[in-house]
């Protein structure tokens, strides 16, 4: 599935000539424009409202292409309604109050939509899919998944954090539910956007909303992130697509044989980590019996430096290494308490 378009829609020719060089070069299965604008500050482009939605009908009537914008009220739904939209997604600001998805839902109730849900800003797995339970429960079954990546809250060359495990765990829990991307809200700048779509196709996800806007330095919003539509075309081709499976014998027997080993190691792993809790528990009862505290900083200090250090002498990521024991550590100290 492939979503194009422009961040906002900014007037009649923008929005008809980005989609008219989309249809032409990639054929878009939606062409994606924002209506209305959540911005961070009152004084920034904050979308042009109904009058848009016309733009985005003449669009969809003239070159036979499927059109979405975002919603985020019951009103909204009502406007869409009324000029031809069969689809509209929820961005991610809404999708962190239950209180606005379950007015968006109670409107959409009845109606013929494909609901797009996109991630919360923060990493809560939980919002997410009580969103898309939301919808379920009033009978809209057409549920697609956007992963558009999640606030940071430090510097990074992204706009959001990818968090890949996030989306994969929504696959997990939810295996009906198909999972797009959106590399332009993940990549914040046009540089990134290629390689974060590639590494969307590689977890097997059912598509890309990327944006894309005729004239991107002169976009009234999110111009950095903005592609050409030739611009598109040429990232579509470059994209190197993965089967999900292979019907090749040898390989299947192969992937069987590995992964029975790493079953193997998975089992090791855990009793071994059984048999560090036990030591753990010794030393919470030593620790009890002479009145000392349970957190010494200084030794868990020494323990993440040195086990991240040997990590990286032996070729694993020393980030990976103190997200694990930092992880461990939080059980032991829990486990002592």
């Amino acid at each position: 599935m492939l979503i194009c378009g422009p961040c906002s829609a900014e007037s009649e020719e923008q929005v008809y000539t980005t989609a008219r060089q989309l249809k032409e070069l990639v054929a878009p299965d939606y062409f994606r424009a924002g209506i209305w604008k959540p911005r961070t500050h009152p004084d920034s482009f904050e979308g042009l409202g109904e009058k848009a939605l016309a733009w985005m009908q003449r669009i969809q009537n003239e070159l036979n292409i499927h059109v979405i914008t975002e919603v985020a009220n019951a009103n909204h739904i009502e406007k869409i309604a009324k000029y031809g939209f069969k689809a509209f997604w929820i961005g991610a600001r809404t999708v962190a109050n239950p209180f606005s998805v379950q007015e968006v839902a109670n409107a959409a109730k009845g109606g013929d939509f494909k609901v797009f849900i996109k991630n919360p800003t923060n990493p809560d797995i939980d919002l997410w899919c009580g969103a898309i339970e939301r919808f379920r429960k009033i009978g809209l079954g057409d549920i697609i998944a956007v992963s558009r990546g999640f606030y940071p809250f430090s510097e990074t060359k992204l706009r959001n954090l990818p968090c890949w495990e996030i989306p994969i765990e929504l696959a997990r829990r939810m295996p009906d539910i198909k999972i797009i991307c959106d590399p332009s809200h993940i990549a914040g700048d046009t540089r990134y956007i290629a390689e974060i779509s590639q590494q969307a196709i590689n977890l097997n996800m059912a598509g890309l909303m990327i944006e894309s806007h005729c004239c991107p330095q002169q976009a009234l919003s999110d111009s950095n992130q903005q592609l050409t539509p030739l611009e598109i075309k040429n990232l579509i081709d470059s994209l190197k697509i993965k089967s999900p499976a292979s019907d090749d014998h040898n390989y299947e027997m192969e992937l069987e044989t590995l992964r029975n080993k790493i079953d193997f190691l998975d089992y090791q792993l855990i009793d071994i980590l059984k048999q560090r809790f036990a030591i753990t528990n010794e030393i919470g009862e030593l620790k009890k019996s002479r009145n000392v505290a349970i957190l010494q900083i200084d030794r868990w200090k020494k323990v993440l430096e040195s086990r991240s250090e040997y990590a990286e002498k032996i070729g694993l990521s020393k980030e990976m290494i103190a997200t694990l024991f930092s992880e461990i550590h939080k059980e032991s100290i829990r486990e002592q308490e």
